[in-house]
């Protein structure tokens, strides 16, 4: 059976992290979403995504497929359902269609074409740019479960103080000395060759993947999830970094995502609630205005290859476009577009394709990784997609 992860129907709710990524590359817990559904199938995942993003995510056909929603989480029941859907048939929740079999994936869904099987069980879905922090300690429980079943951990060194040892695990080559680790509220995870540095207090669940590290001094509490080659420091409450993204500094991030590729300048603060104690409202795309979360904790949402300089203080419920560039003092705005330069009290330009890539390449070159063609053409979409929300 070939297996395929579409973007489902919340795609624009997710911008502007599927501005750069399919649904199903969304990281909550430890793993993304793709990797979850790799390990419960034990299978390959390829994507039916936005032609822009095909290149970098393609699409692989094979003469059985099942495309599988990718907002949906991985769970036992829900996978029982989808391996024993037959040719012809549609899982529907409501609705929604969770996954279908099909011998042309490539041909747009109807579920006028397929025999409905309607889902009778519970499934985690990743619907709202909010439910990505909200979600990720029962995110990071699950992936911790999956990864470390049947593993054992790496020895917890002594200098450590430990509660709850059995909700940790030690990946080779991760390094944790001189630290405070309380994983009686939540799973810790430390990724291969990952780094917690001295002095850090931890109340689980934390994810620290591989090659990331945690800075000296470091709180954080509240399932915080900080991705492959994600530097971070301070104060941190439930946030989630996707990989390669540094808030390696003093500053409180809570109930936050960042994409890839983003830098929090040092003393860097995001309020999380609003002094009204009001449920906080967020920018939506696809609708073009403020939508309501229901949430009365909610602080940054930041897009792929996006930056602040130091002392940047960011509103409660801030959403930040891809490749935006934040100075100055003062609060900046709580929603500015992908390819913004300026701050509050300098104003904005618009952050040129040229610019904007010089600094992409320069970041990603530190993690030897490269900037080629593929990511180029991918932002200069996202710079004209995104142009009607720039007003300079």
């Amino acid at each position: 059976m070939n297996y395929i992860l579409s973007d489902g129907n919340h795609r624009e709710d997710l911008f502007p992290f599927t501005f750069t990524r399919p649904v199903s590359e969304i990281r909550v817990g430890i793993l993304t979403i793709s990797e979850k559904w790799e390990k419960w199938l034990n299978a390959p995942m390829s994507f039916k995504t936005e032609e822009y993003l095909s290149e970098k995510y393609p699409l692989t056909v094979g003469d059985e497929n099942i495309v599988i929603n990718g907002s949906y989480l991985p769970n036992p029941k829900l996978i029982e359902t989808i391996q024993g859907l037959k040719k012809g048939e549609v899982l529907m929740d409501g609705d929604t269609y969770v996954a279908y079999s099909t011998d042309n994936p490539q041909k747009e869904f109807s579920d006028e074409d397929y025999i409905t099987v309607q889902w009778k069980g519970e499934a985690a879905t990743i619907k709202n740019t909010w439910d990505i922090f909200s979600m990720n300690a029962e995110a990071l429980q699950s992936d911790f479960d999956v990864v470390t079943k049947g593993r054992k951990s790496q020895p917890i060194p002594d200098t450590n103080q430990v509660k709850s040892p059995e909700n940790i695990f030690i990946e080779e080559g991760a390094t944790v000395e001189f630290c405070i680790l309380n994983a009686s509220t939540g799973p810790i995870y430390l990724g291969k060759n990952a780094l917690m540095m001295e002095g850090c207090m931890v109340r689980g669940g934390l994810a620290l993947c591989e090659n990331a590290i945690l800075k000296m001094g470091a709180k954080i509490y509240g399932a915080v999830t900080a991705g492959p080659g994600c530097k971070l420091g301070g104060e941190v409450n439930n946030a989630v970094l996707f990989a390669n993204s540094n808030k390696g500094h003093d500053g409180f991030l809570g109930n936050s995502v960042l994409g890839e590729w983003c830098n929090i300048g040092a003393d860097t603060n995001t309020s999380n609630l609003k002094n009204n104690y009001a449920p906080v409202r967020l920018w939506n795309y696809k609708t073009e205005g403020f939508a309501k979360t229901g949430l009365q904790f909610c602080g940054l949402m930041m897009g792929d290859h996006s930056k602040c300089g130091i002392n940047v203080m960011f509103n409660t419920g801030t959403v930040i476009g891809v490749s935006a560039n934040i100075f100055g003092s003062g609060f900046p705005r709580n929603f500015i577009p992908s390819f913004s330069w300026g701050g509050a009290s300098a104003g904005y330009t618009a952050f040129r394709t040229n610019k904007a890539f010089e600094v992409a390449e320069a970041m990603m070159k530190r993690r030897n990784v490269e900037f080629d063609h593929t990511e180029a053409k991918i932002l200069e979409h996202v710079f004209e997609f995104t142009q009607k929300w720039r007003n300079y």
